[in-house]
């Protein structure tokens, strides 16, 4: 694993612990923020030992969003033709859409602890999560509103799936700020915890729980429900069909069902 500016990374016990590293800054995710994650997930997504993700912030909070100064250098690239800054600014938008994307499309499990802050972009990022848990102090917001632009890198597009179109719309026309418990009351986390520290604990022990499990039935897990978001159900039994067909020659399965029958751990593979 590499060394980076705006994140710490370990893994052990097969769980990959990304970790946002600017608590001075609240953890805002500056422009090392936005390539780093890309690089990170593509390693995590390479790498087998690699079997479930917490991804968490450094200190009192997770994070306040993008870092205002990363906007002000892109204000500070535009010029005077209308349909050169526009070129540029889909550009830039498209590449930060591509950083979440990433998460999203990372093969294993990505569990989001949320303490503290949790403001504009960082909502974007918990989005693109397979679950968010939460610690009591946490306060959320859909804050892109407040600074006159729509939320641009995925909480719009995503979200209505998660706590559903009409609280989607409250939340990102009024900007207003949400605590644990309505966050958990909506669906946007699963759990809440009385403080980061059990919050981190009772997080990676969903996250050891699921690295306990075959690898090969995780992943084809995750690519069920994900297909599941844009397809029918006929397309989605079809694709697991097709999938499983392949998947259940695995030795996963015959290691799993002995395993139950002798009423023993099982010991999967990477």
């Amino acid at each position: 694993m590499s060394q980076y500016q705006a994140f710490n990374v370990e893994l052990a016990d097969n769980i990959a612990h990304v970790q946002i590293n600017r608590p001075e800054k609240i953890n805002s995710m500056n422009a090392a923020f936005w390539s780093e994650i890309i690089e990170i997930f593509q390693w995590i997504d390479d790498t087998d030992e690699a079997r479930v993700v917490v991804l968490s912030g450094a200190g009192k909070h997770f994070s306040s969003g993008i870092d205002l100064m990363m906007l002000a250098g892109v204000a500070n690239e535009l010029g005077k033709d209308v349909g050169r800054n526009a070129r540029l600014l889909r550009r830039k938008i498209l590449q930060l859409q591509a950083s979440f994307n990433a998460v999203d499309n990372c093969r294993k499990p990505v569990l989001a602890a949320i303490q503290g802050y949790c403001l504009g972009g960082a909502i974007d990022l918990i989005a693109a999560c397979d679950m968010r848990y939460a610690a009591e102090d946490a306060q959320f917001s859909i804050k892109e509103i407040d600074i006159g632009m729509a939320a641009d890198v995925g909480t719009l597009q995503r979200l209505p799936r998660i706590i559903g179109d009409g609280m989607l719309r409250e939340l990102a026309y009024t900007g207003r700020t949400f605590g644990a418990e309505e966050a958990r009351s909506i669906g946007l986390v699963n759990r809440v915890y009385s403080d980061a520290a059990s919050l981190l604990d009772g997080v990676m022990g969903i996250a050891r729980e699921i690295a306990a499990k075959s690898p090969i039935a995780v992943t084809g897990t995750k690519e069920m429900i994900s297909y599941m978001r844009d397809h029918r159900i006929d397309d989605g039994l079809e694709y697991v069909a097709t999938w499983n067909a392949a998947m259940l020659q695995s030795t996963d399965l015959r290691v799993a069902m002995a395993a139950h029958m002798s009423k023993q751990k099982p010991e999967f593979l990477d």
